[in-house]
Formats: C-alpha cells, structure tokens, sequence
C-alpha cells in the first residue's frame, strides 16, 4: 500500500528529558525519511521540541502544538481532546504513537509503542504521585489501540501478563543501532594515560548506578589511573549518586555528565576503555547495543533482554552481585585476549539490528491498520 497519510505523536518529547525514547523518535523518523518517499507524514510536536525533529524530506511536515510536555497534566489532556482534533483535520489515516500513551478516542487507526513495563515491573521506581497517571494512560493506550509495538520479547511477554489484550495486537520491532557507532569502532581512541570506563545511563534508580559506583571504588584501588564517565539524563536518582560519590572520595575520579549532545557521546565512545551497564530492568538496552557496535569491551547485567541482545559478545554479570560486577569490570578492562575477542565479536552481533529494519517492521505495521 502507498500514499496514505501517517501521523506521529511526539508531544511526549522534551529535547535532553525522556532519555531513550528521544533517540529512538529521532532514529526511526530519520530511517523512516530515507525509505519511504510515498507517504505523506505529519509530526505533532509541542512548544519544547524544534523542528530539527522533522526530517527535511519533502513529505515530512511539522505540526505545533501549543502545549508544553513539561507540563504532564496538560499534555495528556491536550493529547486526549485536541490531538485527535487535529488528526481528523488532517485526515490522517493512522497515528504512530512512539512514547507510551495514545488518544482514547482516536479518529484513525492507532499504533503505540511500548518502550518497557516498568511501572508494572517495578513500581517502587515511580514517584507516588506519577504512578496513578502511569497505570492509568498506559493502560488505555494499550486496550484502546489498534496495535501494539513492543521493542523486545520480555516487553512483549510482560504487555500480555499485564494487559487482556489478544497476542494479535503486539508486534515485537526491536531498535536499531546508529550507524555511526559502527565507524568510530573502526577509529577508537582509547586513552592510555587517562583510561576510563564508560557507562551511558539515566541515572534512574532502576539503572544501579549507585552499585556500579561503589564496585568502582574498589575497582579503582588497585587501578588509580582509571576514571567512571556515567553519561546521561539526570534522573530520579542523581542526587543520591553524587552523594555516594562523595562519600565514597571519588569526586575527581567519577563524572557525571547529565544530557550530552550526540557528537560529544560519540567523543566518549571513541575513547572509552571499556564499557559497564549494571541496570536491574531494560526494556530494550541500547547503551550495550551501542557499545557492541563501536567494538568496546563491555560487561552488562545477565537479565532480559540485554543476555539475547549481548549474545557472547559481552561478560554478563548478576547485577545484584557487586562482587560479580567489579570482576565483570576487572576482566573487560585486564584481560587482553578477552578484550580483542569483544571487540570482534560486538560488530557482529550488533549488526543484526538496524534502523532501516525498525522502520521497514513500523511502516509494514502502519500500513497494514490504515484502512
């Protein structure tokens, strides 16, 4: 099918706010630009996000809305009542809603993406006063659309434990993997003076960042030289990792960056020693795909879905385990043999997944609900 005309709900997007999900939007609407010039797309954006969201291609149009998504209330309001407004305007034949949540009454087809479960998983995460609203909006997203997107398999599995909905109605797209990081694997840099270890994470309490941190003090005993760079948004639980690393003497050792453009995270990539990612729960887990493509030494936590997006190309650990975890650092960082084995192995599987595969599996899904 061809010519029909798509709508795409990103008024969930704060530029530098919602971590991953911005880089997967970002991704998919650019591999999306370069595969299909027949049909006609229409992003909603809102007062936060610039039109740079919005590939330059001829049939990719902007669509402002005037809502802040820093305001949630009022986003999923606007969301709720003017959205589907707007999309019946336009007379748009589906809506692609990449950020969890959907318009309950929606004039078109509706596909929705479900990036993890995590408040299903492990509300104790939420903040007391969001999660009412996270039960709430996702739970209508998922019963009301007309298909599901989930990134993984485990996201899949736990969509069907929590959710009455028919197995029908998901389809598992997974990630892919920036071209980009595939080049700088081919021109790393890692310093030798100033080695570092590089974990690229939300500091959300989830991600165990306060373990990693605490495994790399004893880590960084026997290794004065080595630094920890833990790159990425500023989450729920930044304050108290700057307070263990206080605590623990390692203010000059550790750095915390907060949100970074993507030419300055691929300048960490390029030098990283090696790479860490302890989280407890991932609905998908592009950090590791993205360290596997730049053929970076990495340890990653044993859980799903990060064991079958790893493969043998990672040293898996219990990341409940700090013991575990410092060996996991120790032999990615130690063991020459190993780590020449890594990076071989990280391209190759990391191969597997592309962007252009994501927007060929969206785009078949998109044209296969629009009537």
């Amino acid at each position: 099918m061809g010519g029909i005309r798509i709508g795409v709900n990103a008024l969930y997007l704060i530029p530098g706010g919602v971590g991953g999900t911005e880089i997967y939007l970002r991704s998919l609407l650019a591999a999306l630009s370069r595969l299909d010039p027949a049909n006609e797309y229409t992003i909603f954006t809102n007062r936060e996000t610039g039109p740079d969201v919005t590939p330059e291609a001829a049939n990719f149009h902007c669509a402002p809305q005037p809502v802040r998504a820093s305001n949630r209330p009022a986003r999923i309001l606007w969301e709720q009542t003017r959205l589907p407004l707007a999309v019946a305007r336009r007379e748009l034949d589906v809506l692609l809603n990449p950020g969890f949540t959907a318009p309950l009454l929606c004039p078109a087809p509706a596909v929705t993406v479900f990036h993890d479960m995590q408040h299903k998983r492990h509300p104790e995460h939420f903040r007391w006063f969001d999660l009412p609203a996270w039960r709430l909006c996702l739970f209508q997203a998922a019963c009301s659309s007309d298909a599901l997107i989930a990134v993984s398999e485990s996201t899949r599995a736990d969509l069907l434990r929590y959710y009455p909905i028919a197995p029908g109605k998901v389809r598992v797209i997974p990630h892919g993997v920036d071209e980009w990081m595939f080049k700088i694997g081919q021109r790393r840099q890692p310093s030798l003076e100033q080695p570092y270890l590089l974990c690229v994470s939300t500091l959300h309490p989830h991600k165990n960042i306060d373990r990693l941190v605490r495994a790399f003090a004893e880590f960084r005993r026997r290794r004065p030289r080595y630094r920890l760079v833990l790159a990425g948004m500023r989450g729920f639980h930044a304050s108290a990792v700057e307070s263990l690393v206080d605590g623990l003497g390692l203010r000059g050792a550790v750095e915390i960056t907060g949100w970074i453009p993507r030419e300055q995270l691929y300048e960490l990539y390029r030098g990283a020693h090696a790479c860490a990612y302890p989280s407890t729960f991932e609905g998908f887990g592009l950090p590791v795909l993205e360290a596997l493509a730049a053929g970076i030494p990495a340890a990653c936590s044993a859980i799903d879905p990060l064991k079958d997006l790893a493969g043998d190309a990672a040293v898996l650990f219990d990341p409940l385990d700090e013991a575990a975890l410092l060996d996991a650092m120790a032999r990615v960082s130690d063991d020459e043999e190993l780590r020449r084995c890594l990076s071989l192995r990280g391209p190759a599987q990391a191969a597997r997944y592309s962007w252009r595969r994501a927007a060929e599996a969206t785009l078949d899904l998109l044209e296969s609900v629009a009537p």
